[in-house]
């Protein structure tokens, strides 16, 4: 046990709902002298939780939202007690949850440096010696004999955020942390994570953020509804959560006055780029008109392909259900994660007359390939000359 930090066996969660209000404290008594039994829901979160991170591990925790992620990070924290199981923290635990908590509005930036770091367990002292650091880090020189409450949020995080890192702890327990401020914050951000990691501090992150993941972290964990998906190689982890994040999806809903239904279908979640793209759609129009369809494959915000229907003629009779395929190799695209787009024009007038965004999502999988980076694989060749 001495190269444990953390020690998590089957643990689970409960929490109880409560069904009835007592709107007086007479109601509540007249219920409580009748023996009138509220109705409880017990809600299970956890489900017999169990992994261990070793002291210098850079340990990642992933899911999706309502998987269980949170709960478990504040039973870590100590802010819950488990349902069953137990939790052994071996060393110091600093939780950086809610940056900011404890900041007060109508206080001078200074003010609230010396008000959360108290919070922290730093004294006076201490704090002064750390004063200038902090605010060097958090950018904000100019601003910290200004009220809190006239601070933007991003002003508010980094201040935060700068004041958490101060804490010399064994563990360090992060939240979604590398998502603070703009992209100049965030990449010192990163670098501080990189200085962390190099000193082999024990770390555990939950992100949604799989590249942070695939970087930073010497192992992973996937919570799906309360259970252990996968526990491992942070690689296998990011992938496995990206599958489950960006399954084949459709939807079908009323878009506009003449497109009365649009439903996306992509052949499977996870594509090589050996493979063929096939998109279904079907469509319904609640107006007689000569359409032609749209589609974009998005990565990373770029749209890498954009093809239109043009080509041929496409069902434009109101009240009946039509089906048009697109299919398009990915012999050119990088591994990737791509998002789908579909529009529908006016065929004479040439305007957009209903759009579905984010119709569907799939992954691009492949080999890592240590020369060959980007969205475009490229057949370019090295020479010496």
């Amino acid at each position: 046990m001495d190269d444990i930090a953390i020690k998590v066996d089957q643990v689970a969660k409960e929490f109880k709902l409560p069904h009835e209000k007592h709107t007086s404290v007479k109601s509540a008594f007249i219920n409580t002298v009748r023996g009138s039994k509220r109705s409880i829901e017990r809600q299970s979160v956890l489900k017999d939780i169990s992994f261990e991170v070793k002291k210098g591990e850079f340990f990642g925790i992933v899911g999706r939202n309502g998987s269980g992620k949170s709960t478990l990070l504040k039973m870590l924290a100590g802010i819950y007690e488990p349902t069953a199981g137990s939790i052994q923290v071996n060393g110091r635990l600093t939780p950086f949850i809610e940056l900011g908590v404890g900041f007060n509005p109508e206080l001078t930036g200074r003010e609230n440096v010396f008000l959360n770091g108290a919070l922290l367990g730093f004294n006076r002292k201490e704090m002064s010696a750390m004063y200038d650091a902090i605010v060097q880090f958090a950018e904000l020189e100019k601003f910290m004999d200004q009220k809190l409450k006239n601070y933007s949020s991003g002003m508010q995080v980094r201040l935060a955020f700068a004041i958490a890192i101060q804490a010399n702890t064994d563990i360090l327990l992060l939240d979604e942390v590398l998502a603070v401020g703009d992209a100049a914050f965030q990449q010192k951000c990163t670098e501080y994570f990189e200085k962390i990691k190099s000193e082999g501090k024990t770390v555990i992150l939950v992100t949604h953020d799989m590249g942070a993941v695939e970087r930073f972290c010497t192992r992973a964990l996937l919570i799906k509804t309360g259970n252990i998906e996968v526990l491992g190689d942070p690689k296998d982890v990011a992938k496995k959560y990206t599958i489950e994040n960006y399954k084949v999806f459709s939807k079908e809903k009323s878009l506009t006055e003449t497109v009365k239904s649009l439903k996306v279908n992509v052949n499977k979640a996870t594509l090589t780029n050996k493979e063929k793209l096939v998109v279904d759609i079907e469509y319904e129009l609640a107006k007689d008109k000569p359409v032609y369809m749209g589609i974009s494959l998005i990565i990373s915000g770029i749209s890498v392909i954009e093809h239109n229907s043009k080509s041929i003629k496409i069902g434009h009779e109101k009240n009946k259900k039509y089906r048009v395929r697109y299919e398009v190799p990915l012999e050119r695209l990088n591994k990737s994660e791509v998002r789908l787009d579909v529009a529908m024009f006016d065929e004479k007038s040439q305007q957009l007359v209903g759009y579905q965004t984010n119709a569907a999502n799939f992954i691009i999988s492949g080999k890592d390939d240590a020369h060959k980076g980007g969205v475009i694989l490229s057949d370019g060749m090295w020479s010496k000359k």
